[in-house]
């Protein structure tokens, strides 16, 4: 249940996510979801798609600096203290996010976060939610939506 999320090193210039978002426009790579973190002089825009392995390929080929980071995505109830739920359930297990961003689908009844678990190799984190109902998307869902 692991998902594909790619991050991509960018230069804190002017026109830079618009050059890079172009891009993949006219690549058809579809952006589910997007966070971008920065400093005064580079940031790291993190990217939901709904083709990572094809997506990955055109970033480097066309000579962008990316790696590939495993989320957890989470399918909560789209109401009041769905999230604090589920990040209590997480700090009540001892893991610790590291971050996070949601984002907003076609669906009327679902809302999504992804998260950045401390060690998303161990799947501690998907167990815990699993066990406390908590509905992780698979990456078919998401890359689908």
């Amino acid at each position: 249940m692991d998902i594909k999320q790619i991050s991509v090193f960018v230069e804190n210039k002017p026109g830079r996510l618009a050059t890079i978002t172009k891009f993949l426009g006219e690549n058809h790579v579809d952006i589910r979801a997007l966070s971008i973190a920065d400093t005064r002089d580079f940031g790291i825009l993190r990217l939901i798609v709904d083709n990572p392995d094809q997506t990955i390929t055109l970033l480097r080929e066309a000579g962008y600096t990316v790696s590939i980071t495993s989320v957890i995505a989470v399918a909560m109830n789209d109401e009041p203290g769905s999230l604090a739920k589920v990040l209590e359930i997480l700090y009540m297990a001892g893991i610790t996010v590291e971050y996070m961003y949601a984002f907003i689908t076609r669906t009327k009844d679902h809302a999504y976060v992804v998260l950045r678990v401390e060690d998303t190799k161990d799947s501690r984190a998907r167990d815990i939610l699993m066990n406390n109902d908590i509905h992780l998307a698979s990456s078919e869902d998401i890359y689908s939506l």
